[in-house]
Formats: C-alpha cells, structure tokens, sequence
C-alpha cells in the first residue's frame, strides 16, 4: 500500500489511539475517510488536516503544451461542419482534466480544413488518433456517404 493512503489500524498506531477512537472520528466527521467494503482508508491529506499538521506544498512539474496543425484538404462545407462537429465533442468530453482548444477554419474557395489544437500531449495524440481514424478510414463520416441509421 501506497505511504499516502492508511488504514484505521496505521492511523491508531501513529497516532497512539484505539481503531474504535478512530472510527469514531470517522463516523462523527472529524476525520475524512473513503469506506472500500469493508474498510475504512484515509489520505494522508486527512489525517495531516485532523493533527493540524501542514501537507506539504507540491512543487509543480513543468506545463507541458502541444500545439498541432491538421489540413485536411478537398472537403466540402458539409463534411468540413461534421468534421469540426466531431473534434470538438471530442475535445470537451475530456475527462481527466487535460482541457484540448481547438479551432477549426474552413477556407470555401480552396475547400481547405484547418484544425488548430492545443493542450496535453495525451489529450492531443488520442485526438489526433480519433482524426487518423475518421479521415484515412472508409466510413463515409466525412465523404457524407454515412448511414443515416
């Protein structure tokens, strides 16, 4: 088990308490805890909170930003709107915090696509992977030649 994750047991032996003491604290709210079946785990986070102890502040890492640039050429207004529809669903729907901008430009008389894309390098490749597998396949998602089931 992980040093930032204790039991009721590792709580009441640091601490010098009874795990009845600590449950207690527990059930009356004093002290934050998740329950897995069972069992009670608390952060260090918590138990630092409820000993009035300091957490330590983390020193953040780098920012780290990816900035692509995707043309796609020889697509219509329709399947440039599709397209820009599915990249930034795509993009929003995110769910570990690694926020995507995208832009998207469609130039008329060219029939050129730009989609602009900036954030996390994992938020960007899984997108940039989606993209692969919308554009180089034979779905009909961009040609409009998809059914409309």
């Amino acid at each position: 088990m992980s040093n930032d994750v204790y039991s009721v047991e590792q709580v009441a032996d640091r601490l010098g308490l009874h795990p009845r003491t600590v449950r207690g604290y527990i059930r009356a709210g004093r002290l934050r805890a998740v329950r897995i079946g069972k069992q009670y785990r608390i952060a260090r986070a918590d138990l630092d909170a409820l000993t009035g102890r300091p957490t330590p502040a983390r020193v953040p890492g780098p920012a780290v930003e990816v900035s692509s640039i995707v043309g796609v050429d020889g697509v219509d207004r329709t399947a440039a709107d599709r397209l820009a529809t599915l990249v930034l669903a795509a993009a929003n729907t995110g769910g570990d915090g690694d926020r995507l901008r995208v832009q998207t430009v469609y130039d008329e008389e060219r029939q050129r696509m730009r989609i602009v894309l900036l954030g996390a390098p994992a938020a960007t490749a899984e997108l940039l992977h989606l993209l692969d597998g919308v554009l180089a396949g034979d779905n009909g998602l961009v040609t409009g030649e998809a059914d409309d089931a």
